[in-house]
C-alpha cells in the first residue's frame, strides 16, 4: 500500500494556513446539520485537505440509502464530507447483506484504501475482514452501528446506543399506564444492531410482565408496505391490539395506512398507541398533530465525528474514546413542539 509521508510541523502549518484562508470552500452538512440533531462534536478542519498534499483513500461501505429516510441523510452526510475538497478520495458500496459487504470490504483493501468506513449489514462475521484490513495497514472506522468484533480490529466505533434507544421508547410505553398491552411488533433487518437493540428491551419486558403481550412479531426489513401488510394480516384475523411498536419511521407509516384503511383510531386518547424510530421530520409533525404517540430519535450525522477522527490520526495523535455514542432522546406527542420539529427532524 502507498503510504503518505506526513510531517507534524508542516501539516500543523498547511491546517491552520487553509482554514484561516478558505473563505468559501466546499459546502458540508457534517458540522451545520450534524449540530441541529445534537450530533456534531465540531473540531475539524473539514475543508483541509490531507496534509501531505495527497488524497486520503476511503472506502465506504453502507446500508442501502433507499432503506429509509434516516439512511437517506446519513449517505447524503458521507457523501458531502468525503470529497475531493475536503481532502479525500472516496468509494462507496451498499448493500442490506453481510455477505456482500464483506466482499465489497474486501475490494476496498485489494484497492489500498488508506480508511475503511463501516456501517455493517450484521453484528457477526466480521473478524476475518477486519483482520485481512489491519495486516494490510487499513485502518477501519465503524459508524452508525456496532459489531460482534474484538475492538483492537479497529480504531473508532462511531454508534447510537440501540439499547438505550429500545429502551427509552420501553420506558415510555410502560409509562402509558395501560391495563393490557397487545403489541404488533414490527421489527427491521433482523440481526442488525437497530433491530437487536429495539426489539430487546421490549422481548425483557413481555417476558417480565403478564399484561404484555405481543399479538405479532415479525420483519419488515424497513419496509412501509411489508409493514402495512403484517398489520392488515393482523386485523383480517381480528385479533385484538392496541400497540404498534415499528423499529422505524417508515413501517409506522405502514402500519398507519392499514388502521386508516380499516377505520382503525390512532394517536393521542385513540384506540391504537403508534410508535416509530428515527424521527424523520415527516414523523414528527405526525406526532405534533397527535396522529402517532412516540418517535425515538436516531442521530444520523455522523461524518464530521469520522473526519475528525481521521485527521487526529493523520496528524499522528490517537482516539481517546473507542466507542463514540451519539446524543439521542425520545419524543412524546404530547409534549412536541414546532421548534423540536424543526430541529431534530431529518
Amino acid at each position: 500500500m502507498k503510504k503518505r509521508v506526513v510531517a507534524l510541523l508542516t501539516a500543523a502549518v498547511m491546517a491552520f494556513s487553509m482554514a484561516a484562508c478558505n473563505g468559501g470552500g466546499a459546502a458540508t452538512t457534517g458540522g451545520s446539520t450534524g449540530g441541529s440533531t445534537g450530533g456534531n462534536t465540531g473540531g475539524s478542519d473539514t475543508s483541509a485537505p490531507a496534509a501531505s498534499g495527497e488524497l486520503i483513500k476511503v472506502g465506504i461501505i453502507n446500508n442501502d440509502p433507499n432503506e429509509s429516510g434516516y439512511r437517506t441523510a446519513n449517505d447524503k452526510d458521507l457523501q458531502n464530507m468525503f470529497t475531493a475538497a475536503n481532502g479525500y478520495e472516496a468509494k462507496f458500496a451498499y448493500s442490506l447483506k453481510n455477505d456482500e459487504q464483506i466482499q465489497a470490504a474486501q475490494g476496498f483493501i485489494t484497492d489500498e484504501v488508506d480508511y475503511l468506513l463501516l456501517s455493517a449489514a450484521d453484528t457477526a462475521g466480521w473478524d476475518g475482514v477486519l483482520k485481512d484490513a489491519q495486516a494490510a495497514g487499513v485502518k477501519v472506522i465503524l459508524f452508525d452501528r456496532t459489531i460482534d468484533a474484538d475492538p483492537s480490529l479497529y480504531e473508532a466505533s462511531i454508534v447510537s446506543d440501540m439499547a438505550k434507544e429500545g429502551q427509552t421508547a420501553v420506558d415510555w410505553l410502560a409509562g402509558q399506564g395501560l391495563s393490557e398491552y397487545n403489541v404488533i411488533h414490527i421489527q427491521g433487518v433482523m440481526g442488525s444492531a437497530a433491530q437487536r437493540g429495539r426489539s430487546g428491551a421490549l422481548d425483557t419486558k413481555v417476558a417480565a410482565e403478564s399484561n404484555w403481550n405481543i399479538v405479532t412479531q415479525q420483519t419488515a426489513e424497513w419496509n412501509a408496505e411489508k409493514a402495512q401488510q403484517i398489520v392488515q394480516s393482523v386485523i383480517d384475523a381480528k385479533t385484538p391490539f392496541n400497540v404498534i411498536y415499528a423499529e422505524n419511521d417508515d413501517m409506522a407509516k405502514g402500519a398507519v395506512a392499514a388502521l386508516d384503511s380499516a377505520g382503525i383510531s390512532h394517536g393521542v386518547g385513540k384506540d391504537v398507541i403508534v410508535m416509530g424510530f428515527d424521527c424523520n421530520k415527516w414523523a414528527l409533525e405526525e406526532l405534533l398533530n397527535q396522529n402517532w404517540n412516540y418517535d425515538g430519535q436516531c442521530n444520523p450525522f455522523q461524518a464530521s465525528y469520522i473526519d475528525n477522527i481521521i485527521k487526529t490520526l493523520e496528524s499522528g495523535g490517537s482516539v481517546g474514546e473507542k466507542t463514540i455514542i451519539m446524543d439521542e432522546k425520545g419524543f412524546d406527542a404530547t409534549t412536541i413542539t414546532q421548534e423540536d420539529v424543526d430541529n431534530y427532524g431529518i
